[in-house]
């Protein structure tokens, strides 16, 4: 057999796949008139699953059949993003439900964050809005998210994301139970310390009391201090102001030099986190579906049919319309089983047609889709 030929005989038969090809788009441009016409949407799920069983069944072997399917759904995702892209252009790109604002209207808003005073939350809301904000602060994540929603709150300061710990799993499922939107983002250093009572020592510590988060990003610190029991708290400033209260040497709390000088506590040894690159990102939510002109990240939730290649086709969005993924994230499905809903952010502005293109594209073949915010 010469190799020669045989690539010779592909190459002819390429050529004729992409003259194929071509005019096939040229067919699904007239059929993206017709929707135009009609307002008939582009995604056809019945039409697509009919065609795949066809073309399937017109070959000879198992492995061509899957072959062919999978080549089959690639061809229908170009045909509809070809579509998705004339409807575009034909100002058919649907109205979103969001306003675009020259700057987030901060004076005398109201500003509440989860936790107590010293939090790090604090320090996040005072580097965003400035020292002289009017801030509350409450108990749980679900206040704060509750404060906004029913109007007692303008905006909230939730700790989403820590570049060691991960990310902060319940304001992910509050942001989908609740309809606040993100417009902003503050990222801050972290240093924890260890916190204590005036006068007291290292050596006289029997407990620890943190959050989670933070005890997790101490703990080669309190892995040297192992007869030590750790108490997990709802917040870093709530265990700072536990010890202080209680004034007992052999209680100690992790949380900020700030949180410290909040409630009289001596600073027994610094910094006790594993990293001194340990920031944490926290996100200013409103109830109002409004986003700055100039933001440049998207954030979005969706959950897509449970079957193989859903995700995949998902994600195509964004590479068809030149948008660059920056983080994706899953969390499971309450009430279904090994389902799971996944969050994404992406480069871009509510503003801008290619956004505009793929979030058309994702709402119309996704179960359920939902802008979280632009920032």
């Amino acid at each position: 057999m010469d190799l020669g030929k045989l690539r010779e005989q592909i190459d002819e038969i390429d050529e004729q796949i992409v003259k194929l090809y071509e005019k096939r788009m040229e067919i699904c441009s007239d059929v993206a008139a017709y929707k135009i016409e009609t307002g008939k949407k582009v995604f056809d799920k019945t039409r697509e699953e009919e065609k795949l069983r066809k073309v399937s069944s017109l070959t000879h072997n198992e492995f061509n059949s899957y072959g062919v399917k999978e080549l089959f759904e690639q061809i229908m995702s170009m045909s509809r993003k070809l579509q998705y892209r004339l409807l575009a252009e034909k100002g058919q790109t649907g109205r979103l439900p969001f306003i675009g604002v020259d700057s987030l209207d901060t004076k005398k808003a109201r500003v509440v964050f989860q936790g107590a005073e010293g939090a790090y939350s604090q320090a996040a809301m005072q580097e965003f809005f400035g020292d002289e904000v009017e801030s509350t602060h409450v108990d749980t994540f679900r206040d704060a998210m509750s404060a906004i929603d029913e109007g007692s709150a303008d905006f909230a300061v939730l700790p989403i994301e820590n570049s060691t710990a991960g990310i902060v799993s319940e304001i992910y499922d509050l942001l989908v139970e609740f309809e606040n939107y993100i417009v902003g983002e503050q990222i801050i250093r972290i240093e924890h310390c260890l916190l204590g009572v005036p006068g007291g020592s290292v050596e006289q510590v029997r407990t620890v009391y943190s959050h989670p988060q933070s005890l997790m990003q101490s703990s080669r610190y309190l892995s040297s201090h192992g007869s030590w029991k750790q108490i997990s708290m709802q917040n870093n400033a709530f265990a700072a102001r536990k010890v202080a209260e209680e004034k007992d040497f052999s209680q100690a709390a992790i949380a900020s030099e700030y949180a410290g000088k909040v409630y009289g506590l001596s600073v027994l040894e610094k910094p006790v986190n594993n990293t001194a690159a340990n920031s944490t990102r926290f996100i200013i939510v409103t109830n109002q579906k409004i986003f700055r002109k100039d933001a440049k990240k998207v954030s979005i939730c969706l959950e897509v049919p449970h079957e193989s290649g859903s995700l995949y086709h998902m994600l195509s969005h964004f590479i068809y319309n030149h948008l660059n993924m920056t983080k994706i994230e899953s969390r499971p499905i309450e009430g279904r089983n090994w389902e799971y809903r996944f969050f994404i952010d992406f480069e871009g502005n509510l503003a801008d047609e290619g956004v505009k293109n793929a979030l058309r594209g994702l709402r119309e073949e996704a179960r359920n889709m939902k802008i979280i915010g632009n920032y």
